[in-house]
């Protein structure tokens, strides 16, 4: 079978011919895995694996063992914290805080989610915001939409603000591996002002998104039905749920646990062992143990409560979809290095944005920032990019709200009841895309600039 198709693809040379066949296989993959949701991805991913090895003779690749475990530990103390009631106990602090501001829900919205985000490492953990900014948002007389849309995409965005993430982990590890030693704060100082901005234009952008309610004729024809207006108008609020000494025992010492991260991070606390420091990533494993032993024991919280939590759950759908799709991609990718440097390393150095272009293309299929920066940083850094540009360009991994198929993006549209996030007529032009592009393409050229003066590298051009 390989002979018969590397011989029969359009006359191609044998090693394009091949890549395309590959290639074309992965992007199969990926589409029926998006398209199954949960865990499938990484089901697909794994027979992807199995179709490289077996019936290409492909070497298998290394599965990402550093990101699936990076990512296994924040989830499990992130789920310790949400069983304890620290998760409430944080979506009623961000409550309060957005009541009180209710006109500015547009651009303070958005500001709250990617805190939330960059704090507890997880997107999935902002889930029950969307009900509240919707709540505020219409009793407000503003078009849901606006804050709702760019809120989703603010809080995948902190992903890689966020130091006990697995985004920032994995170029840490990827640069160990080729000798470069980076710190977690190397890459915070780039990528939280570059997304902090991106987050703040793309809210301001939003100000004008649809019409408004009251102008809106489409929903002003729905209001005219009495069962509509009032499913509209039901209220969402966690004010009044019971919070305890444990629940905020539990966000105390999770904060503890990050400030410990960072602060290990920033003046390069890791021990060493034959002259070589132990990774961010394996700090950050070590450190988020602890404190989750802690909370564990102090909030009194059952072991199978936190195997229940929607956080856990979410999480090791993630974990099982990472594993089975990056290590589809490790394998198609070893097989074809040196091809890829070979067509790369021309264009990529005469035109370094491209690297940017192709992140942003795989995280669309991909659906994952750690798995495409595991893909992506590899091929980065054997290419001899410039280390400080690699950092710049780490913002361009989030771009799938592209096909509008995240379960965040999907959550955050099911809970607007007034309809009026868009899907799209022809697919494409979703209410996400334009206010995605702009956060996308403002963080990342912001990433690009800011890293040639923050980070010693070899200089961007």
């Amino acid at each position: 079978m390989y002979y018969f198709l590397s011989k029969n693809i359009g006359g191609l040379r044998e090693r394009e011919s091949m890549f395309i066949v590959h290639f074309l296989i992965l992007l199969l993959i990926i589409y029926f895995g998006v398209r199954s949701g949960g865990i499938t991805l990484g089901l697909l991913g794994g027979m992807g694996v199995g179709i490289f090895v077996f019936m290409f003779q492909m070497a298998p690749g290394n599965p990402p063992t550093d990101v699936m475990l990076i990512i296994l530990s924040v989830v499990t103390v992130s789920a310790i914290m949400e069983s304890a009631g620290g998760l409430v106990y944080l979506i009623q602090l961000a409550e309060k805080f957005l009541r009180k501001q209710p006109k500015h829900i547009t651009i303070l919205g958005p500001l709250v989610t990617y805190t939330m985000t960059a704090c507890i490492g997880t997107g999935h953990a902002v889930y029950p915001l969307f009900p509240i900014i919707y709540d505020i948002a219409y009793k407000k007389g503003i078009r849901p939409e606006r804050p709702m849309v760019v809120s989703s995409i603010a809080s995948q965005m902190g992903i890689t603000a966020s130091p006990v993430a697995a985004a920032a982990a994995t170029v840490l590890t990827q640069a160990l591996n080729f000798g470069i030693n980076l710190s977690v704060v190397d890459i915070l100082k780039v990528t939280i002002p570059a997304t902090l901005i991106g987050v703040i234009l793309m809210s301001l952008y939003s100000f004008n998104l649809g019409k408004d309610l009251d102008k809106d004729p489409e929903f002003q024809e729905k209001m005219k039905n009495e069962e509509f207006r009032e499913y509209v108008a039901v209220e969402h609020t966690t004010i009044g749920e019971k919070v305890t000494k444990e629940s905020k025992l539990s966000v105390l010492f999770f904060m503890l646990g990050v400030f410990v991260i960072v602060l290990m991070g920033m003046f390069k606390l890791s021990p060493q062992f034959n002259g070589r420091p132990v990774s961010m990533g394996v700090i950050v494993q070590i450190v988020m143990f602890i404190f989750g032993a802690l909370m564990l024991y102090i909030s009194k919280v059952r072991p199978e409560e936190v195997l229940k939590s929607k956080v856990f759950m979410t999480g090791m759908g993630a974990v099982i979809a990472i594993f089975g799709i990056a290590w589809a991609s490790s394998t198609l990718l070893n097989a074809h290095m040196t091809g890829m440097k070979e067509v790369l390393s021309i264009s990529v150095h005469k035109y370094p944005w491209l690297f940017a272009v192709a992140m942003g293309i795989i995280s669309a299929f991909v659906n994952s920032q750690a798995a495409t920066l595991l893909i992506m940083m590899p091929i980065g850094f054997s290419l001899n990019l410039p280390v400080e540009f690699l950092i710049g360009t780490i913002p361009a991994c989030y771009t799938y709200f592209f096909f509008l198929s995240y379960p965040s993006d999907l959550a955050c549209m099911s809970f607007d009841r007034t309809r009026t996030i868009r899907m799209g007529k022809y697919f494409l032009n979703h209410s996400f895309m334009i206010p995605g592009l702009i956060g996308l393409v403002v963080s990342t050229v912001l990433g690009i600039v800011i890293s040639k003066f923050l980070v010693i590298g070899q200089g961007l051009f």
